[in-house]
């Protein structure tokens, strides 16, 4: 133990260590190319991180006839950090088609617990580097969960314009943070502490957001089965309050005993008592529920302890819980409608999702991508030739202006309407729902007062707060509150 790293190989270890445990969405490719002197090629689909490979594996083989074969025969601890994430990020490629494998099987097989044939080849692997079983357990369970949130977050949220790549890495961060190495030493399993809010008007996929969270917890390896000790795919509970009329809600929530009400013949297991302790409970809808209902959620998120309807019992609830709504949440609040303290308890981080208009406007090529992936879901496999016909099609059919209010939900049906051979001009607003006050004021039919009223709650659908209508009018925010009033 009383060797040193060469000072040549330590920068560009340095930099593997740090994209080892950083955001995987957070670099651009010509960071790599210039730190590599590689290029990936226009057009390819694998990640950037594979321009690595080639030179961290001659650096490590230098290393190796040097007679550095593991964390035992170097000295320093900063020197064991950089040696040991090079052969994580090593080791983890290596296994990076077995694990895809994995998964892809889990999905197709859901209620099954998989055997995983090739542990024993990662733990030896492991081992060989220098870790011990606990931390051989740890880190494999580290790679399924990077591979598995890798995918989700990049299957379930397609597109290239900034704001998309922005929800991704905000994706990431809100399952590992912005450092993995900080995730694993100090917060590996105290991430149910950590509740999200996902905000964003309707269709804009928030429940896409949410299931790639909620598949991409951590979930512990059992050597002795050789298996995972959850299933990714009973991980993710959802529920859309609406749903449920409020007498019911809470016994679906929190379930009920036999004979706490009429119709509880029999005792039923709520969702907080279904979901894991490796996964998440998404609840959709969430501004829509009366206070009675926000103050028995706000004690689960406090004590992270629930009873059922008719119980004693207390249960614990371990699991994350991830909200969703397309209100706002600050008028809610405003309003007496919505606590305080359980927006404070709901929001250790809020994520927004971006319209599809201003996808469009930062990249019009995302509509083409759009129509690939649900083109592709809708068939089963890649379908550029049929996803171009739609693709032209709705480019004839709609106004290139066209706001898209249903968001990407609005287009999935548009692509289906087309490839069923229907033409797809847009929504539909009825007359009385557009701005009409410009036709009156121009007939001389408004007082000043009725103008600005009128101007205001014009505003007001347009930008969905008070605020932002009055940075625009110069107004103060009683004053456009007074005057929308007025014009409803």
């Amino acid at each position: 133990m009383n060797k040193t790293l060469p000072s040549a190989q330590r920068p560009f270890l340095q930099t593997v260590a740090d994209l080892m445990f950083s955001n995987p969405f957070d670099h651009e490719v010509s960071e790599i190319e210039a730190l590599t002197g590689l290029s990936l090629g226009e057009g390819s689909t694998e990640h950037f991180y594979v321009l690595l490979k080639p030179k961290l594996e001659s650096v490590m083989t230098t290393l190796a006839q040097q007679g550095v074969n593991g964390l035992s025969d170097l000295a320093s601890s900063d020197d064991r950090h950089l040696y040991m994430a090079a052969n994580l990020f090593l080791i983890y490629d290596r296994y990076i088609d077995d694990l895809d494998a994995l998964i892809a099987q889990q999905i197709k097989e859901p209620e099954r617990r998989l055997k995983v044939k090739f542990s024993k080849s990662a733990f030896q692997d492991l081992a060989q580097l220098g870790l011990d079983n606990t931390q051989s357990e740890k880190y494999f369970a580290l790679f399924y969960q990077l591979r598995r949130a890798y995918l989700f977050i990049n299957r379930e949220l397609t597109g290239n314009a900034a704001c998309i790549k922005r929800l991704r890495r905000d994706l990431w961060n809100n399952v590992f943070t912005s450092d993995a190495l900080l995730y694993v030493n100090n917060l590996w399993s105290r991430m149910e502490d950590f509740s999200t809010l996902l905000l964003g008007e309707t269709g804009t996929g928030k429940g896409a957001a949410a299931k790639a969270i909620g598949c991409s917890g951590l979930i512990p390896f059992d050597v002795e089965s050789q298996t995972f000790k959850a299933k990714f795919t009973e991980s993710f509970v959802a529920i859309n309050l609406l749903e449920y009329p409020e007498g019911l809600l809470e016994s679906e929530l929190f379930g009920h005993t036999k004979g706490a009400f009429t119709g509880a013949i029999s005792q039923y297991d709520g969702l907080f008592k279904r979901c894991n302790a490796h996964g998440a409970l998404f609840l959709d809808e969430i501004g829509d529920i009366n206070i009675s209902i926000q103050i028995k959620l706000l004690k689960v998120l406090q004590e992270r302890r629930f009873s059922p309807v008719g119980a004693h019992d207390i249960c614990r609830f371990s699991g994350r819980v991830i909200a969703a709504t397309n209100r706002n949440l600050n008028e809610l609040r405003e309003a007496g409608e919505f606590r305080h303290d359980f927006y404070y308890r709901l929001s250790s981080d809020v994520i927004e999702l971006p319209t599809l208009r201003e996808r469009l406007e930062q990249d019009p090529k995302e509509l083409g991508l759009l129509i690939e992936s649900l083109m592709e879901r809708l068939t089963g496999q890649p379908s550029p030739a049929m996803a171009s016909d739609v693709l032209e099609k709705l480019q004839r059919s709609i106004p290139p202006d066209y706001s898209w209010p249903g968001n990407v939900r609005e287009l999935e049906q548009a692509v289906r309407r087309t490839v069923l051979g229907r033409e797809y001009t847009g929504e539909y607003i009825p007359r009385e729902k557009l701005p009409v006050w410009v036709e009156s004021t121009m007939a001389g039919g408004l007082t000043a007062n009725e103008l600005l009223s009128a101007y205001c709650s014009s505003l007001y659908r347009k930008e969905g707060t008070y605020e932002k209508v009055a940075a625009i009018t110069g107004l103060d925010r009683r004053t456009v509150k007074k005057h929308i009033s007025a014009a409803l």
